[in-house]
């Protein structure tokens, strides 16, 4: 079901790439993430993501950005860490201000790739399975300036929509410091 999403999502965007400009691009860069949750006070989980993008661009000033990415989110305390890594696939929106400054936001479609609580305790510690949702839709707000040699900087902020486990209402967040290049 997975690969079929991914593969429609990946033809609709081919089918439009014939009028407009096309741009290709690798990016990479730091996650600052953390789980939202009212009883929890967890820090955050220092993590990276790096993966592919493509840029349509549709106006002089609008364009749309379809990313895969590779993601690390989850949330760390004294006593535990809680590991939670996607395939993400944000959607989005980019609107050009000026020259090389964008105002972005659009939706993240987000796949388990695998995910582990680590326990840390004076009488044993351990690895378990937290039984993460293996889907994860968020929304991506962000902002980013784009060089004329190709080198773009993003700083966006990903807030989770959807409950990352049944029990409890636990929701994903994660700021986003990312290093491109388009081709």
């Amino acid at each position: 079901m997975k690969k079929l999403l991914f593969v429609m999502l990946l033809g609709a965007f081919a089918m439009n790439m014939n009028a407009q400009e096309v741009k290709l691009g690798l990016k990479t860069g730091l996650n600052i993430a953390n789980i939202r949750v009212n009883s929890l006070d967890a820090d955050s989980r220092t993590g990276f993501h790096f993966g592919a993008i493509a840029e349509l661009q549709l106006t002089d000033r609008f364009s749309i950005q379809p990313e895969v990415l590779y993601s690390q989110f989850g949330a760390e305390e004294e006593s535990e860490s809680l590991r939670i890594n996607y395939i993400s696939i944000p959607i989005m929106a980019k609107y050009y201000i000026v020259d090389g400054f964008s105002f972005e936001a659009g939706p993240q479609f987000s796949f388990l790739a695998n995910d582990e609580l680590e326990v840390f305790s004076p009488i044993g510690s351990g690895v378990f399975n937290p039984e993460v949702n293996s889907f994860d839709l968020a929304l991506n707000l962000g902002m980013g300036y784009q060089f004329n040699g190709g080198i773009f900087f993003q700083a966006r902020y990903n807030l989770g929509l959807t409950n990352v486990q049944s029990n409890p209402d636990v929701k994903n967040g994660a700021l986003q410091l990312s290093l491109g290049y388009r081709f």
